[in-house]
């Protein structure tokens, strides 16, 4: 089945080897990514900037356990903003949750493994309803997985955006004191989590999208303002490659439904 095209083409976000390096900081601060020893991963990631997410995930995949970094966020990018049909979005998030499940076997070290595992399993968690999701008993693997990624790398700003989204979500759903007894949820925790990746990425819509989402699950009204100049800043951010433009359209949409 054919994966849907990236809507938004650009020419800024189609890079070279060499302008991928120069640019490499900058694009993947918020996942602490190493800039690629491979030519063949090379051109998974440049396929991935530019958002042929599908082939980025096949060139990745063909890498082996080396190429799953790429194949995880391709493919994660891919489900949460492009794929319409439900059930191939939740079958795609329980599969890169599986082939991470592999990743953390082989490469224990590698903090991609555990940040891919959390964000897939996250998803699918939203994808089935999060009350079914914990249920099922997803979300201390959710915890353990984002808490090694911060250990791996403590500068993962993304892995900071999910840990204050995992907060927010578990106190939506079953309430601030169930939430802190049962899952060690708390309201603050949540907030700090967000200030640090924002800290850490300065640049990053989609961190300051998941704060505002949990600003009004949590406070609701009385944060909205806030809110708002969040999905605002969001919607400002002037997107590098595919995955920042769907983030920064995301918060623009946000803004349209207020």
């Amino acid at each position: 089945m054919a994966w849907s095209k990236f809507p938004h083409p650009d020419a800024a976000y189609v890079y070279t080897a060499a302008t991928l390096k120069k640019a490499w900081p900058r694009l993947h601060v918020g996942d602490a990514e190493p800039f690629p020893k491979k030519a063949a991963l090379v051109d998974a990631w440049i396929a991935f900037h530019e958002g042929d997410f599908e082939k980025a995930t096949k060139l990745g995949l063909d890498a082996g356990v080396d190429g799953y970094s790429v194949a995880h966020k391709a493919s994660c990018m891919y489900a949460t903003y492009l794929e319409k049909n439900d059930k191939k979005k939740i079958a795609m998030f329980e599969e890169v949750a599986e082939r991470c499940e592999r990743q953390q076997a082989e490469q224990p070290d590698n903090p991609a493994g555990y940040y891919w595992h959390a964000y897939a399993l996250g998803r699918y968690a939203q994808g089935i309803s999060i009350v079914k999701a914990l249920a099922q008993g997803i979300a201390p693997k959710v915890r353990h997985s984002l808490d090694r990624t911060i250990k791996l790398a403590p500068k993962h700003s993304d892995a900071h955006i999910a840990l204050g989204a995992f907060h927010a979500e578990i106190i939506g759903s079953v309430g601030a004191m169930i939430g802190g007894l049962t899952y060690g949820v708390k309201k603050e925790e949540g907030y700090k989590a967000f200030k640090k990746a924002i800290e850490l990425n300065p640049d990053t819509a989609i961190g300051r999208i998941e704060f505002a989402n949990a600003m009004v699950t949590l406070d609701g009204k009385k944060k909205m303002d806030e809110a708002v100049k969040m999905y605002e800043e969001a919607a400002a951010v002037d997107p590098q490659d595919a995955m920042e433009r769907l983030d920064v359209e995301a918060a623009k949409a946000e803004l349209e439904d207020e």
